[in-house]
Formats: C-alpha cells, structure tokens, sequence
C-alpha cells in the first residue's frame, strides 16, 4: 500500500488527473459549439442537425418512430461529420491555444539562454585579458 500511496502522490499522477477534468470540461464546450454553431451554419444548405445526414447503402431503408432500422442498410455519416468537425476544432484550439505559444515561449527561451552564455563567454575573455595584463605589468 506505501507503494501505491507514493504512485498517487506523485506530481505526475495529480498533473494528469487535472488534464482529464479539464479536457472533459472543454469536450463539453467544444461539443456545444459543433451543435450550436456549426450544425447551425451547415443547417443552412442543408438539415438543420448533422445526425440527420444518412445513405440507405441496401434496399429501401425504414426507421421504426423509436430510430431503430428496421430494413435495409442506414449509414449514419451526418455523425461522423460532427465527431470530425469536433476533432478539427479541439485540435485547433489545442495547436493555437497550447503548443504554438509554448513553442513560441520555449524559443524565447533559448534564445536569452544563448545571449546570457555569449555574455558570460565574453566576461570569462575579459578577465582572462585583465589578468594577462596584470601579470605582465607585475612580471
């Protein structure tokens, strides 16, 4: 059981905890989007829900009232539009929102790291210089 206390208490285990409330929470915001603004906007040329979109692939196809399929081959492809969409705007928002200013920042980063050892580099010369000179002068 110590063991298992540790595992829980590591920070990484918290941090991902944290990640999975939080990506549940933006699926949900990102789910009302898709159905109240994008089906919404696809409505207008067409249905007005994405769901509704299907192809019977055989035979006449008929839905019972209760939306079961009782003949026929009802392919559903309104459905996988709207989990596509959903997936093209989480993955947009996650690239714009998260990685593209942490990359950004980490870039930043770099750079003052590289600037600050150039300037250390340029002090270390110098004072090698200063006592060079010293030497000489005493010598």
């Amino acid at each position: 059981m110590k063991g298992f206390k540790e595992f829980l208490l590591r920070g990484n285990v918290v941090e991902l905890a944290v990640a999975v409330v939080i990506g549940a929470a933006f699926t949900n915001i990102v789910n009302a989007f898709v159905k109240g603004v994008i089906n919404p906007i696809v409505g207008a040329f067409g249905a007005k829900d994405l769901a509704s979109y299907s192809s019977c692939l055989k035979g006449p196809c008929e839905v019972s009232p209760t939306g079961e399929v009782t003949a026929g081959i009802l392919i559903l492809w309104g459905n996988v539009l709207s989990a596509a969409l959903q997936f093209v705007i989480t993955a947009a928002v996650v690239y714009f929102c998260l990685i593209l200013p942490m990359t950004r920042y980490t870039a930043r980063r770099k750079t003052l790291a590289e600037v600050q050892a150039e300037a250390e580099a340029k002090e270390v010369l110098l004072l090698t210089e200063i006592r060079d000179a010293l030497v000489t002068r005493a010598g």
